[in-house]
């Protein structure tokens, strides 16, 4: 894992927050978000903690966030939601912690049963 960012820019330390979402750094992103780091911190694109996390197939980091408060249906700015980002790579762990949590499958451009359905997988959302 990278270490803490040296000095005091707000850019590279979200930058390094979005490294820990990537790499599934549970543990410490939770701390750094428990410390007050926004859950729901967004990149240049629109991507939440939690679809970085959930499209890299880390369950750990998904849950974690999520027992935080992250918002499970925040769509990035092409409409991709975190459980369809799940379901294009096929993190089955990830797809039923966001489930769990209340995901919305309808929710986002393409939806999550969409790209179910596209991958030949609607018993996904049956």
């Amino acid at each position: 894992m990278t270490d803490i960012p040296d000095g005091t820019d707000p850019a590279a330390l979200a930058n390094w927050l979005f490294d820990l979402a990537r790499q599934g750094d549970a543990a410490r992103l939770g701390a750094y978000v428990d410390a007050g780091a926004p859950v729901d911190l967004t990149d240049a694109d629109g991507n939440t903690l939690l679809m970085l996390a959930a499209y890299h197939d880390q369950a750990a980091t998904v849950a974690e966030l999520i027992a935080r408060g992250a918002d499970v249906n925040a769509p990035n700015h092409r409409g991709q939601t975190p459980l369809a980002g799940a379901v294009f790579k096929q993190a089955d762990d990830v797809i039923a912690a966001l489930r769990e949590a209340g995901a919305d499958p309808d929710a986002g451009t393409p939806t999550a049963r969409a790209t179910a359905a596209m991958f030949g997988r609607p018993d996904l959302f049956a």
